[in-house]
Formats: C-alpha cells, sequence, structure tokens
C-alpha cells in the first residue's frame, strides 16, 4: 500500500467510476419517472397551499396507479446495474491481482512457474454469486421489519422486544452477507493465480483456511481493526462540519461531509486493495522459507535436498580441528 499507491488508485478509479454510473443513472430514472407523472389544476394548487394535509392528498393523488410502472423500472435499472458490475468486477479483479501477483514475482530472486489462463467464466460466477448473495441481504433486511413487527403486534405493543429482535437480526444477515461476500472476493485470486473454476476456487479457499489458518486470520484481524479505525475517526471527524451547521450555508456543511465521506471511501479502498495483496502474498511466497533456503546444498553438512545432516562431523564437534 505505502511502495504501490497505484493499486489502490487503480481500484478507487474503477469502483468510482461505477458509483458515479450508479447515482447519475438512478438520478435519471428518478427524473424521468417523476416527468411522466400527471399533474392536475387542483393537484398543483393543494400543493401551493403548503398544508401538510393538503399536500399528503395531492402527493398520494399524484402516484395513485404508478407504481406498477415504478416497480418495473426498478427491476430494469437493477437488472442493468448488476450486470454491469458482474462485468466490470471481473475485469478489474482479474487485472488488479494479475499485477499484485507480477509485483511479488518481480520482488522474489527465485523464479516461479507461469500459471495457466484465467478462466473468465469463473470469475464472472464469482461476481454474479456476490450479486446475488448482496440482493438477498437486502431482501433479508428489509424482512426483519416485518418480523420485528411480528413480535410487537398493535393489540400487545412490545417495543422493547421488537428491538431486540430487529437488532439481532440485522446483525446475523450481515454476518452471513460478510462472510459469503468475503469467501467469494478471497476466491478471485486462486482463479487468476492458480487459473480454478469457481466452485474449485471456493473449495481452495476453505482448504488454505485450513491448512494457514493463521496468516489468513492475521491478515483479517489486522486489516478489520484498521477498517473500523478508519471508520471510527471518519465518524468523529464528520461530527466537525455538522457543528458549523447553524452558523455556515448548507452547501459548505455538506461539502464539507461530503468530502470527508469520500476520504473514508479511499482509505476503504486502500484497505481492501492492501488485504487483497496480503492474500496473494500468501499464495506466492512459500510457506517455510528461512536462511537454509539460501544456503548451497553442497556444502559439509548439507545433503543434496537441503537438509542438515546430523551425522555429519562439523568445527564445534572436533575441539582440535577449530
Amino acid at each position: 500500500m505505502a511502495r504501490q499507491p497505484s493499486f489502490g488508485l487503480a481500484e478507487i478509479a474503477w469502483r468510482w467510476s461505477f458509483g458515479a454510473v450508479f447515482w447519475l443513472t438512478l438520478a435519471f430514472s428518478a427524473a424521468e419517472y417523476l416527468k411522466s407523472l400527471p399533474v392536475s389544476s387542483r393537484e398543483l394548487l393543494l400543493l401551493r397551499t403548503r398544508q401538510p394535509v393538503l399536500v399528503a392528498d395531492a402527493i398520494a393523488r399524484i402516484f395513485r396507479g404508478s407504481a406498477a410502472r415504478g416497480i418495473e423500472g426498478i427491476v430494469l435499472l437493477a437488472t442493468l446495474l448488476a450486470i454491469g458490475w458482474t462485468v466490470l468486477s471481473a475485469l478489474a479483479r482479474a487485472a488488479l491481482i494479475k499485477s499484485l501477483r507480477e509485483n511479488f514475482r518481480a520482488d522474489s530472486s527465485s523464479p516461479t512457474e507461469e500459471r495457466c489462463r484465467t478462466p473468465w467464466h469463473s470469475l464472472f460466477g464469482l461476481s454474479f454469486f456476490r450479486v446475488a448473495v448482496t440482493l438477498t441481504a437486502v431482501i433479508g433486511f428489509v424482512g426483519t421489519f416485518f418480523l420485528a413487527s411480528a413480535v410487537s403486534p398493535a393489540g400487545d405493543p412490545a417495543p422493547g422486544s421488537a428491538t431486540l429482535v430487529f437488532l439481532s437480526l440485522i446483525l446475523f444477515v450481515w454476518l452471513a452477507w460478510s462472510m459469503l461476500n468475503w469467501l467469494l472476493s478471497f476466491a478471485a485470486v486462486f482463479v487468476v493465480v492458480e487459473g480454478q473454476h469457481t466452485f474449485q476456487a471456493i473449495a481452495s479457499v476453505v482448504g488454505l483456511c485450513c491448512r494457514r489458518t493463521g496468516p489468513v486470520l492475521a491478515v483479517g484481524t489486522w486489516f478489520g481493526l484498521a477498517h473500523v479505525v478508519a471508520f471510527v475517526l471518519a465518524t468523529a471527524v464528520v461530527a466537525f462540519p455538522l457543528g458549523f451547521a447553524g452558523i455556515f450555508p448548507a452547501g459548505i456543511v455538506l461539502g464539507g461531509v461530503l468530502l470527508i465521506t469520500l476520504l473514508y471511501f479511499a482509505a476503504a479502498d486502500f484497505l481492501y486493495v492492501g488485504r487483497l495483496a496480503a492474500y496473494v502474498a500468501i499464495l506466492e511466497i512459500p510457506e517455510t522459507s528461512g536462511v537454509l533456503d539460501a544456503l548451497p546444498t553442497n556444502m559439509p553438512g548439507i545433503d543434496q535436498s537441503g537438509v542438515i545432516d546430523q551425522n555429519e562431523l562439523i568445527l564445534s564437534d572436533v575441539p582440535a580441528q577449530a
């Protein structure tokens, strides 16, 4: 992250480009949807009264009968954006992991064998599964409202129990989404580096976690703590411009909040690239490497396989020769 900031900038470039397209498309679709709503002179008169009850009645009349068209637009927009993100994410992930692999191989003194070609359909499959998991998580978040409301019916309200159930379900859905999203994003490393297929790469991630639990757990722990620290700092700093809401204009306050938010997202992208580079390093760097790897095998006391011969006499065993 410190030596090669271009990796983090590349991650920011493609993520923020897609984010800009997403928000612009959403704003354009919302504007076109609002333009299609008919507004009569009576409804316009009710809106101009600025009375909450009359304004609410006018809005209800304007949107009446347009829910089906709005749902169709949302479904179409979500489908197209999901397809675009699936393709763009697969291409960007392949380019970034290949660059990270070449960077580690350039720093390594020992030659490594060339990997096979990247199966693009596997990367597209992983990206598709990430979209499906995210969609399932969104549905789960919406379902928590209905489950929490069932705990507190109108005849016997229990707001404390409803809040506890809602927070517990939200936490469970978030943990499930985080684990599956991490598994699928880590599997892309095996697809690019090892040339494995979708489900084979997922199985390899599970095998690596069982085989090298320490390094994988260390990477997740330290980068997770760094992300939490960045989030806490951003939350604390964002309160500074909000404190001047009554002094400065609203545009300046919102600009400060937006700037801090963008800086936090940039830090999160850099941390994501650093964690991805750590996973690539776990695969590229041998599991056992030390001083013995640099010793020539023709030295006295070391056999052809590089293992020290316990029966070989060394200088410390013969004081006279020493």
